[in-house]
């Protein structure tokens, strides 16, 4: 590696320490296990994962586990590029490391994905068009009451609509993933 790589990315490595040093500092003052917020968040970790374990249809599971990983990682990936350039944020974390919704990324949107993919399944109903409305909700409706009580923010030039196609890219993703690996399973047999 030449010097003046080296040199860089030192340099990189040093300011990514100062600034994740600087989220733990921001933590431990306005973040942490003593704020509504931290609770708030907290609760969107754990109350959509017990509804989920209580209403998941148990004979497809793996389909919809499937389905809602894809959700949660196309999601925290779009949710960490839009934080990383300052395109959102989110004040208030229950895990201090993490610039994005942990709760919103790990559980709440997902769980919500699944438990109406399932019910698009069960009833026999267009995934794409209650999927659409589930991402219409979440950007329309969730995010602003989110906005409301402070625990995002939008930035520079993000607008609902735009978080609107975010969710309508990462539905679409995940469902067209889920429905390859369908076609391979049914294709084996």
């Amino acid at each position: 590696m030449p010097e003046n790589q080296k040199e860089h990315l030192k340099k990189l490595l040093s300011e990514q320490e100062n600034l994740s040093n600087g989220w733990l500092d921001y933590w431990q003052h306005w973040s942490h296990m003593g704020t509504w917020q931290f609770w708030a968040v907290a609760a969107m970790i754990v109350v959509p994962l017990v509804l989920l374990y209580f209403l998941i249809d148990k004979k497809k599971a793996l389909l919809l586990g499937f389905f809602g990983f894809n959700i949660h990682v196309w999601f925290t990936y779009a949710d960490i590029v839009g934080a990383r350039f300052g395109v959102w944020s989110y004040p208030f974390q229950a895990i201090p490391f993490l610039t994005v919704s942990f709760g919103l990324d790990a559980s709440l949107v997902p769980v919500a994905f699944i438990l109406v993919y399932q019910w698009t399944i069960q009833k026999k109903k267009n995934s794409y068009l209650y999927l659409g409305a589930l991402s219409a909700c979440l950007s329309f409706a969730l995010k602003p009451f989110l906005v409301f009580i402070q625990l995002f923010q939008l930035h520079k030039w993000a607008t609902y609509f735009h978080l609107f196609l975010f969710y309508i890219v990462i539905f679409l993703t995940s469902l067209w993933i889920t429905k390859i690996f369908l076609f391979f399973e049914e294709k084996k047999a």
